[in-house]
């Protein structure tokens, strides 16, 4: 269950912990910040996809008691469910958790197996956005892995967010580059997610994910030649969470 937290709104919250942290960097974000009253219990949910060991082993070092939460779509690569038992192990982390959808609701809605080739945003809320949201209620907030440098829709993206009125959202990474990410997995030795090397610089189902050519956005085999950039677990009633561009660093 959530830890006591003052009787503020999550908005007043995630308002203090951006004045308080502005100009931490990702480590003391996690070093402080996850003891902060202002931000509450907090999960770690990751894909486990080709950029994630980077923030795994951050929590690892750091706040090791974690809760890890994996949302296991039963569409994964059978390489991102080898890696994920792999750093599971090699980072000692402790309490990781598989979340998957309930195989009765999969059964009725998707008995085929085919929603994605019909309505992938269906699919993706079947298989991902209900379980991790269920996951998710017992805890104040949660961390994740979103970068500025991802795309559009995160090109503005701070350290803490409002998840409306539910919980705060956690980005302690929103200000690294893809220099950085690469520079931490090398200087720290880090196994990388197989599926890099094939050409997959970003990591999902299998069935909507395809291999990137040079000089593609790394995001481009994810839907390809598709509207769809995300896959909805950072969408508040369907649309994606408002963020000011002229929002401070």
């Amino acid at each position: 269950m959530p830890r006591d937290t003052p009787q503020r709104s999550v908005a007043d919250r995630v308002a203090a912990l951006n004045a308080r942290y502005r100009h931490h960097s990702a480590t003391a974000v996690l070093e402080h910040a996850l003891k902060d009253d202002d931000l509450g219990q907090v999960a770690l949910v990751s894909s486990f996809g080709a950029e994630s060991v980077v923030l795994l082993h951050l929590v690892s070092v750091i706040a090791p008691q974690t809760p890890v939460l994996f949302v296991d779509t039963r569409m994964l690569f059978q390489e991102t469910l080898d890696y994920q038992r792999k750093l599971a192990e090699e980072l000692n982390l402790c309490d990781v958790r598989t979340i998957r959808a309930a195989q009765t609701k999969v059964a009725f809605e998707d008995p085929d197996n085919t929603l994605h080739q019909f309505s992938t945003d269906a699919c993706c809320n079947i298989r991902k956005v209900e379980p991790l949201e269920h996951a998710l209620a017992g805890f104040d907030g949660w961390i994740t892995g979103r970068k500025r440098f991802q795309g559009a829709t995160r090109e503005a993206v701070e350290f803490f967010e409002a998840e409306g009125d539910l919980r705060i959202k956690v980005n302690p990474l929103a200000h690294w580059g893809r220099e950085d990410l690469e520079d931490y997995i090398v200087n720290n030795r880090l196994p990388r997610h197989p599926l890099v090397a094939q050409g997959y610089p970003s990591i999902g189902c299998a069935v909507c994910t395809s291999k990137v050519a040079p000089g593609e956005d790394p995001r481009a085999g994810r839907w390809r030649n598709q509207a769809k950039t995300e896959c909805g677990i950072h969408f508040i009633n369907g649309r994606a969470v408002p963020m000011k561009k002229d929002s401070a660093a």
